[in-house]
């Protein structure tokens, strides 16, 4: 229970310049591509239900998950990373310069949550960011 709520205040912590219930997620050149949720879960701007944060439990951060199951990767200090550690999406404040946010989507139902993956061993984080788009990224969690 300590462990569940000081993640909760570390990721609370990381989200600077947030709404009350969520927080933009932008891509690589600062355009708004999704968003998380106050349950943790992840929006596509659209309002597509695509993932959701499970707490890591051994290290900081939350682990990234579809609903489909899939490990997609990691969310730590603002910034979601795919399995070779490279960014995908970071929080305003973390990247360097954001587009101002379109009006979202209304949010669709969320799906049932798959059996998840067991998640790879985290590679140690680069300052690099991947060639996978964030929108592409998120998107291979979505529960078709």
């Amino acid at each position: 229970m300590r462990l569940m709520l000081s993640c909760t205040v570390l990721i609370a912590a990381a989200m600077t310049g947030f709404a009350a219930d969520e927080t933009t997620l932008f891509d690589s050149r600062g355009r708004a591509t999704a968003y998380i949720a106050e349950d943790l879960t992840v929006y596509l701007w659209s309002g597509k239900p695509v993932a959701y944060l499970f707490p890591d439990s051994r290290r900081d951060g939350f682990h990234v998950y579809g609903f489909n199951g899939k490990h997609l990767g990691w969310f730590v200090r603002g910034l979601a990373r795919d399995h070779e550690g490279e960014g995908v999406c970071g929080i305003k404040g973390v990247l360097a310069r954001t587009e101002i946010e379109p009006i979202k989507s209304i949010k669709e139902i969320k799906p049932i949550k798959s059996i998840r993956e067991i998640p790879p061993i985290r590679p140690i984080f680069s300052r690099v960011w991947s060639e996978t788009p964030c929108r592409l990224f998120l998107f291979a969690g979505a529960d078709y």
